[in-house]
Parts: C-alpha cells; structure tokens; sequence
C-alpha cells in the first residue's frame, strides 16, 4: 500500500531470526579471500559454527569482550603438582570483519540433493561473522570460541524471500569500517554455491526452518591487510549486499 503503521524511525529492528537452532558458517569460501591469504582453494566445504547466543540485531552493537584473565594463584590449589597451569584467558584484541551472505532455510531436510536444496530455502539476509583472529590461532585454533562471543553475529536488516532475488550468486557484497571500504566484491566468486552447501551439510545433520547459513566472506578482512587492521571501540561497520539491504554496527 505504500503506507506503514509504525513509522521507521521510532523501531528498533531486531534480528530476522533471533533463536535458531543452528548457525551454521563456511570457511575459505570465495576465491579471491583464499587468494589473500596464499591457501589453495578446498576441495570440500570447511564447516564450523556459532552459537545462536552470538545473533544480534542488524543496528545494534558490536560488544568488544572484557578482560576474562583468570589468575594463576586462583587456579593453583586446583591443579595437580607438577601439572603446568592453564594459559590466562585473556579478552580478545584482534576482532575483525566478516561480510557474508547468508541463507534461511524454510523447510526442514537431510540428504538433499543439490538440485532440490534451494526449494529448502526460505530467503536471504546480511551477516557480519565478527571474528576474534588472536583467540582464532590460540585454543587448538578452533574456529568456535573465536567466533561466538556474544553480538559476535549481526544479521538483518530483514529476510528478503529467495523468489524476490533475482540471482543470488551475482549480487555485490560490500563491508566498510568508519566509512572506509574494505570489502568489495560479488557472490559469483563463491567456491561452493548455496546449494553445494545445503546438500553437503545435509549429509551430516537434519536442517529445520530457522536454521542459518553464513555462506563465507570475500577478500579484505583486516587479519591480511598489510598492516593489519583489526576493530576497536568506537568503530562502527557497515556490511552491505545487493537486494538484501544494509547493517550496521558499533563496536563498544
């Protein structure tokens, strides 16, 4: 109708999905991210997760983690003589950007075909997979903890359905940090498609409405920028793609 009962400016947009059953992430998805960093292409999709705890909303902030240093002298009557004391757990410093599409599955599925999956999804959003890369190369370099921290997941601003875009493997995907570009480029450079993704994670576990897929993000993360550059409080992040809309964040 063109009209709205709540005028925009006094909402306050949560995320389109806000307690899914899973969040599912791909790793060293585009060419041109793996380029950056002088790996080869993978042959199989590498999975990882966050927790549904790390959602936040597409406007809301970015929560830079506290010091979570816990002290030896605490520790030593817990641990055996002779055994070396656990390394301090020290609030991450290198927090950095992710851009990624992402996918909502709308209908529930395990071993689908490749050919079916996109019929298993319900639409498309924007994520940011803010990623802490100290805590990243420490604790066995697990991607989990890394990535999971709370508001570690902005997503929105909304669900655009799968019908309404046009093609969702040629759609600009863009990130920029205090306005400054440091993403830019396009979903055709993705290694592994939607639907390669869907079958090959529905080899493994069942997929239920609700569940997210962050697809992967492209070339310009500040862990491979020469210095490297990584967020701090008071920078604000704005991630961006074609058709699906815009977030953006402050990191506090």
């Amino acid at each position: 109708s063109g009209q709205h009962r709540v005028p925009r400016a006094t909402a306050r947009l949560l995320a389109p999905v806000g307690d899914p059953e899973k969040v599912i992430c791909v790793g060293l998805n585009y060419h041109d991210h793996c380029q950056e960093q002088a790996v080869k292409v993978p042959k199989e999709p590498i999975i990882f997760s966050k927790f549904p705890s790390a959602i936040t909303g597409p406007f809301d902030d970015i929560v830079h983690p506290q010091d979570t240093s816990v002290g030896s002298l605490v520790l030593a009557p817990m641990v055996p003589q002779g055994m070396a004391l656990p390394a301090p757990l020290l609030s991450p410093q290198e927090l950095d950007w992710e851009v990624e599409l992402a996918a909502i599955i709308g209908k529930r599925g395990r071993h689908i075909e490749e050919t079916a999956a996109l019929e298993h999804v319900l639409g498309f959003t924007v994520a940011n997979d803010v990623s802490a890369r100290d805590w990243q190369k420490r604790n066995g370099r697990q991607w989990l903890l890394s990535k999971t921290f709370d508001t570690f997941c902005p997503l929105g601003p909304a669900i655009v359905t799968r019908e309404a875009v046009a093609d969702v493997h040629n759609l600009w995907i863009r990130c920029s940090v205090n306005g400054q570009r440091m993403q830019d480029s396009n979903t055709r450079h993705l290694i592994f498609r939607v639907p390669a993704l869907i079958a090959w994670v529905s080899r493994f576990v069942t997929l239920v409405p609700g569940d997210i897929l962050l697809t992967g993000t492209p070339a310009g993360v500040g862990l491979f920028r020469k210095p490297p550059v990584f967020l701090k409080r008071g920078d604000e992040v704005q991630c961006e793609i074609e058709e699906l809309g815009t977030i953006c964040n402050r990191v506090v």
